[in-house]
């Protein structure tokens, strides 16, 4: 079967790397991809959010099947326009993604379905928001309602940081169209926790928890990125906390969308937060995370297009996902300056010498060389026995990678996640 996966990033590339090993597939290509994804996948010039040209390729060069792995494609509709145009796609409809694509359509669902999370208000205008938040306890966090790629959200610790970040979504528009609805909500405190699951729409499988850090620095501290690395499993759970958070959250929320008319095919990502009163849901995302992927997906021993498969022909039930024992650690590795401003097209060396899975976020292959492309670079993967010597194991694959500027932290898997 021939097979198009969407999207540029170290996620797409451990996907691809993933269905590369399937023995249904034919042909794999992925549209855009990068310098990684194009030595296990034919490259296809054509954006992620091109919506038309992506349905025009598919159809003429007879794709089977469409995996969509980012975030605004699925928002835009492109799983939608697929199945138009007879072509069997992986991924939410645009309405079951609103779970990611709108905060204020996760939270609503969340209160009308009792799902616990942090307690909110919403707002459209920064002079009311302005003056709710002269009112309430402090800390809080304030989150852009729309998609912000991983950094729409900024937690304010005393009013100055609150008026700052009230400013920085409405009057001086940092996050675009994502700030056009401000949430400001309860701040909650405890560890991090993300668990991804399959769903077909009624069956849903979660697989192997993972903790993503997202702040640029060491000690959680800098601006909040896209993720800076992953942990597996990202918690010592109980029996009893595991399935605590699989019938009062996991399970409740495929219901509920069902039950919106928008069942939910695909992956869904739970971010978690373990409180002192039970886990709640910090956020939604409406596929797979990056870096969660790349720490988890290596892990897995099934056949991930079997798995694609039983979501998209609703027959999740016939599947018991099965991972590798121990842990597993991914660090990303980023350009200088990420997440703000950095330069790009320094070449990059160690890749083949590091010993370690190395994924490819960030980059461009010109004559068989590889050069830094994008924020995030590369991601290096390691699992082993145990969660701490599956850390070890990927920064001393990271210690013979270079590039110019290069920053990465050095405390993935050692510190407690913040958002």
């Amino acid at each position: 079967m021939k097979v198009l996966v969407i999207g540029s990033g170290g996620r797409e590339h451990v996907i691809c790397w993933k269905l590369s090993q399937s023995p249904k597939i034919s042909k794999l290509f992925c549209a855009p991809g990068n310098g990684g994804i194009s030595e296990v996948a034919d490259c296809v010039p054509i954006s992620a959010e091109d919506i038309q040209g992506i349905v025009q390729f598919s159809v003429s060069e007879g794709i089977d099947y469409v995996m969509v792995a980012p975030e605004n494609p699925l928002a835009l509709g492109l799983v939608d326009r697929l199945k138009e145009n007879g072509i069997v796609a992986f991924g939410p409809s645009a309405k079951a993604a609103m779970i990611e694509s709108s905060k204020a359509f996760s939270k609503d669902l969340m209160v009308r379905y009792h799902i616990p999370t942090a307690q909110y208000r919403l707002f459209d205008n920064e002079t009311d928001a302005l003056e709710y938040a002269h009112n309430i306890n402090l800390p809080a966090v304030v989150k852009a309602d729309g998609l912000a790629l991983g950094k729409g959200v900024i937690i304010a610790r005393d009013k100055e940081e609150m008026e700052s970040a009230i400013r920085a979504m409405f009057s001086e528009k940092k996050f675009g169209k994502a700030g056009d609805r401000v949430l400001i909500e309860e701040f909650l405190e405890g560890p991090e926790l993300t668990v991804l699951a399959f769903s077909d729409g009624d069956t849903v499988l979660p697989m192997v928890s993972s903790r993503d850090h997202k702040r640029a620095f060491d000690h959680d501290l800098g601006k909040n990125t896209g993720g800076m690395g992953a942990i597996t499993p990202g918690a010592d759970l109980s029996m009893e906390e595991e399935n605590q958070i699989l019938e009062m959250i996991i399970r409740p929320t495929i219901k509920a969308l069902r039950e919106e008319g928008a069942p939910f095919v695909g992956v869904i990502y739970f971010g978690l937060i373990l409180t002192s009163s039970g886990p709640k849901v910090i956020e939604y995302n409406a596929r797979f995370g990056d870096p969660e992927a790349q720490a988890i997906l290596p892990r897995l021993e099934n056949d991930l297009m079997e798995v694609f498969e039983a979501c998209t022909d609703h027959c999740l039930n016939r599947v018991s996902l099965r991972f590798k024992k121990g842990g597993s650690c991914c660090v990303v590795m980023a350009s200088g300056g990420y997440p703000d401003r950095y330069e790009k097209g320094f070449e990059i060396q160690g890749i083949k010498a590091c010993n370690c899975l190395v994924f490819h976020a960030g980059t461009k292959k010109v004559n068989g060389k590889y050069y830094t492309n994008g924020g995030r670079v590369l991601a290096v993967y390691a699992d082993a026995d145990t969660v701490d010597e599956a850390i070890d194991q990927a920064y001393e694959g990271v210690r013979n990678i270079q590039f110019r500027g290069m920053h990465f932290r050095t405390d993935i898997g050692r510190t407690g996640s913040k958002s």
